[in-house]
């Protein structure tokens, strides 16, 4: 005797894992042209994941360096953990990033041949509570194309809001 299929769920009742943003560079997105991001993990010591689950860091004017062939994260400021007294981290240490071997060629590539720049977009916890950085390469704008984005801004800005108000 057969028996009936078992019914499944729905994916819409299933809750999608939003990551808990820690620090974000918002500056970044007007000050640079900005070419695919990628994940990368980040070391780090025991005081500064516990600074980073409070929730406390800064990555707004940090970047991404190339050293040997690895990339560091430089200036990101990670707070001193309180609780952690005389055993506490330095808050603005270089850091290791974690990626792919031929995701580091790439980047190395793009930085010494293209002149671009490595700058971070968000700090994170994944679902598994693991520390991770969205790095991205980027080309610098001049003050014209600043202008032309705040002017592009600012014309969805009043486009939306008079559709609003005729519709």
């Amino acid at each position: 005797m057969a028996q009936a299929p078992a019914q499944r769920r729905p994916q819409s009742d299933k809750k999608k894992y939003e990551p808990k943003i820690i620090a974000e560079n918002r500056r970044a997105r007007f000050d640079y042209f900005l070419d695919a991001p990628v994940e990368a993990g980040i070391i780090l010591v025991g005081t500064e994941i516990k600074a980073l689950r409070a929730g406390r860091a800064n990555i707004a004017e940090s970047y991404a360096a190339i050293e040997g062939r690895e990339i560091v994260l430089i200036n990101a400021d990670i707070p001193p953990y309180a609780q952690a007294n005389r055993f506490n981290h330095e808050p603005r240490r270089p850091r290791k990033l974690l990626l792919h071997r031929r995701q580091i060629d790439r980047m190395i590539g793009a930085v010494q041949k293209d002149g671009q720049t490595l700058i971070p977009l968000k700090l994170y916890l994944n679902e598994s509570g693991k520390a991770k950085v969205e790095l991205a390469l980027a080309k610098g704008k001049k003050l014209h194309d600043k202008r032309e984005t705040s002017a592009k801004r600012d014309w969805q800005r009043d486009k939306a809001r008079l559709l609003r108000d005729k519709g």
